[in-house]
């Protein structure tokens, strides 16, 4: 440690502004006396003169002093910054708010939550990155991110859980197709010869597999998509069927606008969630839990 204290840093990025050490003094609140003995001990830590102090010349800062005062300057405006941003004052949250979706989930949570959340917190940044668990999972370790919203698939050990609801797979096909008119909810073997539009990308590919797989049974795949939009609009025209994850405010129309029937999957259909996900050694900032918890109360809107 250097030894030099925040009290030494605020008092040399002040004293360049200031002629004299009594005009000094009056800013920092202390006495002229208190102040030239800092002065002193700053410069015996320093191991050089920082300030010219004349009685009748008033006070300047050497070379050295004028370089020591410009890094303490951006030293205590750090510190403003950090005391700006965490405590927790009357209720005030502030500072940067960074979390990720998974794609396929991201139309269904994003918009709401950055047309909502913010608003209700003015002095947070909020900023939102939408990927795949290969982009999302690495920005989580590298703190780039503070939390994911993904589905609860393949999930490393080394992040914690928070469950913002639970869900399960569901056919979404075309409103005229014959397995739309049963009563019932469908088999995986009443779809295994039907045209899949396959959602291509882990883990929900994989989950998708694993289902049939655990029934004998091989999907016969008309395409794989890389975006659950994709899939959508292409059962909307009749091209086969889809899975994906039942969510609170599904549309139940494609982005062409043309209709979408959607159906329940009898199990085995294994039960899945979204959860939000935080590296396991950190802790959740505040301002972090705020915006789960208002997800939370958001999706539960959307069932309701």
């Amino acid at each position: 440690m250097s030894g030099f204290s925040l009290r030494h840093l605020e008092i040399m990025a002040v004293l360049p502004q200031h002629d004299t050490l009594g005009s000094a003094a009056s800013q920092l609140k202390i006495s002229e006396s208190a102040l030239s003995q800092a002065l002193s001990t700053i410069e015996r830590i320093a191991g050089e003169p920082l300030c010219l102090r004349r009685k009748a010349h008033g006070i300047s800062m050497t070379a050295s002093g004028r370089y020591f005062s410009s890094l303490a300057r951006k030293i205590m405006l750090d510190v403003e910054n950090l005391e700006a941003t965490f405590p927790h004052r009357h209720g005030a949250l502030r500072g940067p708010v960074r979390f990720g979706c998974f794609a396929s989930l991201s139309p269904h949570l994003v918009p709401a939550v950055m047309e909502e959340f913010p608003p209700l917190h003015p002095e947070l940044d909020v900023s939102v990155t939408v990927g795949t668990h290969d982009e999302l999972l690495p920005a989580l370790r590298s703190g780039d991110l503070d939390v994911a919203f993904v589905y609860d698939l393949s999930l490393p050990a080394d992040v914690t859980k928070q469950v913002i609801y639970e869900t399960e797979m569901q056919v979404v096909m075309h409103p005229e197709h014959p397995l739309a008119q049963l009563n019932r909810p469908l088999e995986l073997r009443d779809l295994a010869d039907e045209p899949l539009i396959r959602y291509e990308s882990d883990p929900s590919t994989q989950h998708q597999m694993q289902l049939f797989a655990s029934q004998g049974l091989t999907p016969r795949i008309a395409a794989s998509v890389p975006q659950m939009i994709l899939v959508s609009a292409m059962v909307g025209r009749g091209l086969g069927y889809g899975l994906l994850m039942r969510r609170p405010n599904n549309a139940e129309m494609s982005l062409e606008g043309r209709p979408l029937a959607f159906r329940d999957l009898k199990a085995p259909n294994y039960p899945n969630a979204v959860v939000a996900i935080s590296p396991r050694e950190t802790k959740i900032p505040v301002r972090v839990q705020a915006l789960v918890d208002y997800t939370v109360q958001l999706m539960r809107a959307g069932w309701n």
